[in-house]
């Protein structure tokens, strides 16, 4: 969980130690089921993070399910999960609590206060996010509640990276007895993020965190919350509408946004789609003009804010009704192409290094081939105009020999031999 404290007051379990183990230091954060403190395991001098459960939220009373459903929460690894340790219960304050990782950095609800995020962040957070979503869901566990408070960024060791992004939280569901919420007529969520089928009260499938987790990057690209206002107000708006996806993301955040909140759980991708989209979104494309990305500091963090809402089964419309007033428009039904289509295919994908490197290889060899037979015909031609110059050459030459040059006058009787010797080889002319 977050580190930073916050000034939230009524911290009554702060300097409590937990079964004689964990020491509650200080107050991070406090939200409707629970209060999170900073504490130190004293049996391994770590520091950890303790969520105690508000009593109404309290349901681990079976041992065995505790033990069991706590080993299979703490047997999830990823980068992007935040640490389950331990789930308990103390005796002697009666309040039910986890121990998790103690992760250093602000949660992603504080940081869109500075702002929404770039795209390549946005992509960043998307991948890290949809990725840690897919090892739970793969293990049979649904969130239930992703939202902006459960997503911490712990800061990155690479140059490459800002921070990194964790999802806190998950599994709460399974570890609370669904029962004594439903008895209650209560059910876990935060209402502006819940998916129509939370909202109709429905179980929730992996699907229902697919639809979260686009709220959650819708609003972290435009800074605003889809579904704001009262709790029942925002909980069932979106069994009216869809949330507004503005077209200045880009083609493909629009695409993906739209298809991650179809209203129907069917229509959406798998977290493990997801993941692989956000690794081909376009990076360069720019948020709605006049929106400056915020410069992610790590101090100040915020508590985690789970609520239990009422379902609202009677006051909210229907889902093929369409409010003509309401500020956020119905977009059309959601297109699966893109996750069927490569990213090379699509024609306003941004083309990798290897892709222009191949390109250029191949605007190479189309040149090579045309040069070729280029010279080849050069060739040729000098070939035939110099033949075509002796033929010429030859056809203009005389066809009958030259004149012979007369011989020089020579005195006396050798000059008359010679004159008679010469009229004998020429025929006396």
């Amino acid at each position: 969980m977050t580190t930073t404290p916050s000034s939230v007051k009524g911290d009554s379990f702060a300097g409590t130690t937990l079964v004689e183990r964990y020491r509650l230091d200080g107050l991070i954060g406090r939200g409707g089921m629970a209060a999170v403190y900073r504490g130190v395991d004293l049996s391994l001098g770590r520091p950890v993070a303790v969520k105690v459960f508000a009593e109404a939220a309290e349901g681990i009373d079976d041992t065995e399910r505790r033990r069991s459903e706590t080993a299979l929460l703490a047997s999830l690894s990823h980068r992007a999960l935040v640490r389950l340790y331990d789930a308990a219960r103390d005796e002697a304050t009666g309040r039910e609590f986890l121990v998790m990782e103690l992760v250093e950095g602000r949660d992603l609800r504080e940081t869109l206060k500075l702002g929404p995020l770039n795209a390549a962040d946005a992509a960043g957070l998307l991948a890290d996010l949809a990725e840690g979503l897919h090892v739970i869901h793969d293990r049979g566990i649904v969130h239930r509640d992703v939202k902006p408070a459960n997503v911490l960024l712990e800061p990155a060791h690479l140059p490459t990276r800002t921070w990194n992004a964790k999802l806190a939280d998950f599994g709460i569901a399974r570890l609370i007895d669904d029962a004594r919420l439903t008895r209650t007529g209560l059910l876990v969520g935060t209402p502006g993020y819940l998916s129509p089928e939370q909202v109709n009260g429905r179980p929730p499938t992996p699907a229902a965190d697919v639809y979260s987790l686009g709220l959650l990057l819708l609003e972290a690209r435009t800074g605003e919350t889809a579904f704001p206002g009262p709790a029942v107000e925002a909980a069932s708006a979106r069994l009216a509408r869809d949330p507004d996806i503005p077209e200045s993301l880009g083609p493909d955040w629009v695409t993906l946004l739209r298809t991650m909140t179809a209203r129907e759980p069917a229509d959406r991708p798998t977290a493990l789609e997801v993941a692989v989209a956000a690794t081909q979104l376009d990076t360069a494309a720019s948020t709605d003009p006049g929106v400056t990305a915020p410069t992610i500091a790590f101090t100040d963090a915020a508590a985690p804010d789970t609520v239990a809402v009422t379902p609202a089964a009677t006051a909210a419309p229907s889902v093929d009704e369409e409010d003509s007033t309401a500020a956020t428009r119905v977009l059309p039904a959601a297109d699966r192409s893109f996750f069927a289509t490569p990213a090379a295919a699509r024609p306003d994908a941004t083309p990798t290094r290897s892709e222009v490197r191949a390109q250029a290889r191949a605007e190479r060899d189309g040149e090579r081939r045309w040069v070729r037979p280029l010279i080849a015909i050069g060739l040729l031609l000098v070939v035939l105009g110099v033949a075509a110059w002796i033929v010429i050459g030859a056809l203009s030459a005389p066809t009958t020999a030259p004149e012979p040059a007369p011989l020089p006058a020579v005195p006396g009787e050798l000059g008359v031999h010679l004159e008679q010797l010469d009229e004998a080889v020429t025929g006396g002319g």
